[in-house]
């Protein structure tokens, strides 16, 4: 089975939520951007804030690296909006924090910001979830968890409640404790 190599630094870093989306998704381990940080101002289709990387000279962000069936990309270009608000970059390059070299990575990078936009509750607090699964440093829940959200209002949306069933799996029933 051919696979690929994945940088996930949103909703993605919640090992239930990407396996929700990818079923052979496998983390391999936590990486490092060099030049990009993490905000919450890409446009979503929903109205709201989606993680997205900003290029900031300096900046160093964590996420996951994870293998995917290569054949279960398509799905997630669908899911994450390729060509509709983000562009996939295929040569992506990040530090694996075990020290071992660059790697090449897809990751999904968004073709505009609105600094306006704040992301719903549910999705800040998968994002959250996700950090913490992955042991991220204190700093960056912190910067995660101050992040200014908002409540989605629409309980039935599909993308809230498939978000909420990811942070079930991971046993965050009491999600709104993240935040």
């Amino acid at each position: 089975m051919r696979t690929c190599l994945y940088f996930a630094y949103g909703s993605n870093l919640l090992s239930t939520r990407l396996t929700a989306r990818c079923a052979s998704a496998r983390v391999v381990g936590v990486a490092m951007t060099d030049g990009w940080t993490v905000s919450f101002t890409k446009p979503g289709g929903d109205g709201s804030g989606k993680a997205g990387l900003v290029q900031r000279d300096g900046a160093v962000h964590p996420g996951v690296v994870y293998e995917i069936a290569a054949h279960e990309m398509p799905v997630l270009d669908k899911i994450e909006g390729l060509g509709h608000g983000y562009f996939r970059d295929d040569d992506f390059r990040v530090t694996m924090i075990d020290g071992s070299k660059p790697v090449s990575t897809a990751t999904y990078v968004p073709q505009r910001h609105d600094p306006v936009l704040k992301p719903f509750d549910w999705y800040l607090a998968l994002c959250i979830a996700g950090a913490a699964e992955n042991r991220f440093d204190q700093k960056v829940l912190t910067s995660f968890q101050q992040t200014p959200c908002k409540p989605d209002t629409e309980d039935h949306r599909p993308a809230r409640l498939a978000g909420l069933e990811a942070l079930r799996a991971a046993g965050h029933d009491l999600w709104k404790a993240l935040l």
